[in-house]
């Protein structure tokens, strides 16, 4: 596709120079390669920069998206999936293209879908309002699933992360003569999307490359190595494949994306019932099948232990979770479940006796499948961000903890996704009524996105920062306040003296 308009805005990169498109405020450059096409040779290789091109690069389609997987047939964002082989792309959106002397501050978002699936082309990843409110944004594609952490016998170990990696360098190469600032780079990101920047706070080798840390309802993985050979090993197998580069590679991406659900929800036993919790427990007790490993080496340690040890501790910290981020997913099961008490069933995930009755009748009056789905949320967001920011108030640079509590009209509490259109202020966006309702409240929205501007800026998104003592949250609600013991309700769950 060429563009013939005089008035589209070109800026050179590294590799060549780029078009984009201009639009009221601010230029958009679309599917910028910043790496090779992960194909062939390279497929199961780090992440290789791309190479020179000659003349003008148009840059006003999305690129590529990586492994289109079932779930990005039903997240609640929309997340478009683009056929493709150069899947390694940035999207960039700034108010001053050319402008070498804006040095406006940098937003890098790493989106979300279980590490497995999601698209960098959402229309709610847009940075019109962050251009709109000075600030250059870029979002980043990466090799999802087995392609992006799966273990190969004779390949790099987080490949995904190296992607990360990779896309951050091209923006400390690159963003400056987009308008922006390579001193003053946030990274963020939303549920396994969050887990990325968290990885990456943990991840001594990314440290030269970002400044500060925006995480929304991170997941983090830290599959342990022995266990990422594990599954690597069982999905060359149903491949019939050797588990090496050239084994592998003649697999094409359906076939990689069957294996891989395969090895993350294995069949049940011939002639035996399916047990529809089994998932969540799995889910929940044991983590995601294809994430960061920890391999010791470009990922040393589990996260929370290099929190633990002072890894990132000069960088600040914003991060947070919606209140019921998967309590919608066991919804389906609340008639099956009226008659069965929580606390019984609390104990499949694990918990000790006398910690799942404790939890169970810390939510009085909530049937048995809302305690079980707040369990999930609690498990898997809210108890990470809490034990993060109090490790982290012990020998860190500030860190902000942060609730969104305002409840979904449509889908019932605080779901996960659901704070995101207010992040990236884009109400009117398509398919934000499904989540938020028809009339979601532009007053939240106001408070949400310039508390991120805020902090993506001047390096304080606005309320008090976490203690030991006072444990402050900020409550984004209609209306949004500032708690003490904001997440007391999930102190339960944490190891004995865990928290103050």
């Amino acid at each position: 596709m060429s563009i013939e308009n005089e008035t589209a805005p070109e800026v050179g990169t590294t590799a060549g120079r780029v078009r984009g498109l201009q639009r009221v405020g601010s230029a958009a450059f679309l599917g910028i390669p910043f790496a090779e096409p992960p194909v062939g040779d390279l497929r199961f290789a780090a992440p290789v920069p791309h190479r020179a091109w000659s003349g003008v690069r148009d840059a006003v389609e999305y690129g590529a998206t990586p492994q289109r997987a079932a779930l990005a047939e039903v997240t609640l964002i929309p997340e478009p999936s683009i056929a493709g082989e150069s899947t390694l792309n940035v999207n960039v959106f700034t108010p001053a293209p050319g402008d070498e002397d804006a040095r406006l501050p940098v937003l890098v978002y790493i989106h979300g879908g279980g590490f497995v699936a999601g698209s960098p082309a959402s229309p709610w990843y847009d940075g019109a309002a962050f251009n709109r409110d000075g600030v250059v944004t870029v979002s980043v594609s990466y090799r999802l699933g087995f392609d992006g952490f799966g273990w190969v016998e004779d390949a790099p170990n987080n490949r995904a992360i190296l992607d990360w990696m990779l896309a951050l360098t091209w923006v400390q190469d690159n963003i400056g003569r987009f308008g922006g600032d390579p001193g003053r780079v946030t990274i963020a990101g939303q549920s396994a999307g969050g887990g990325a920047v968290l990885t990456l706070l943990a991840v001594p080798a990314a440290a030269h490359l970002f400044h500060q840390v925006l995480c929304i309802s991170g997941a983090t993985s830290d599959l342990p190595l022995d266990q990422a050979e594990e599954f690597g090993r069982r999905l060359a197998a149903l491949g019939g494949v050797e588990p090496t580069r050239a084994g592998l590679s003649p697999l094409d991406e359906s076939t990689i994306l069957g294996l891989q659900a395969a090895v993350a929800s294995p069949l049940p036993e011939p002639g035996g019932d399916a047990d529809p919790l089994a998932p969540l427990v799995a889910l929940a007790s044991g983590g995601l099948t294809w994430g960061p490993v920890v391999d010791g080496e470009l990922l040393p340690e589990p996260v929370a232990d290099a929190f633990a040890r002072g890894v990132g501790s000069g960088k600040q910290l914003v991060l947070g979770a919606t209140d019921n981020e998967f309590n919608m997913v066991i919804a389906a099961q609340e008639e099956a479940l009226a008659a069965v008490p929580a606390a019984g069933i609390l104990t499949r995930f694990g918990l000790p006796d006398e910690t799942a009755t404790a939890y169970a009748d810390a939510h009085p009056g909530r049937t048995t499948a809302d305690v079980l789905g707040q369990y999930v949320t609690d498990r898997m967001f809210r108890v990470t961000a809490l034990t993060i920011a109090t490790e982290r108030a012990r020998n860190a640079a500030p860190t902000w903890l942060y609730r969104f509590a305002w409840p979904s009209p449509t889908i019932g509490g605080a779901c996960h996704c659901l704070d995101m259109p207010f992040l990236f202020d884009c109400l009117g966006s398509e398919r934000v009524g499904n989540i938020a309702g028809p009339n979601p409240p532009q007053s939240l929205a106001d408070e949400v996105h310039g508390a991120a501007v805020a902090f993506i800026t001047t390096g304080d998104p606005g309320w008090t920062p976490f203690d030991e003592a006072a444990q402050s949250a900020r409550v984004f609600d209609v209306p949004s306040r500032t708690e003490e013991h904001g997440y007391a309700d999930v102190e339960v769950l944490l190891p004995a003296g865990a928290a103050a």
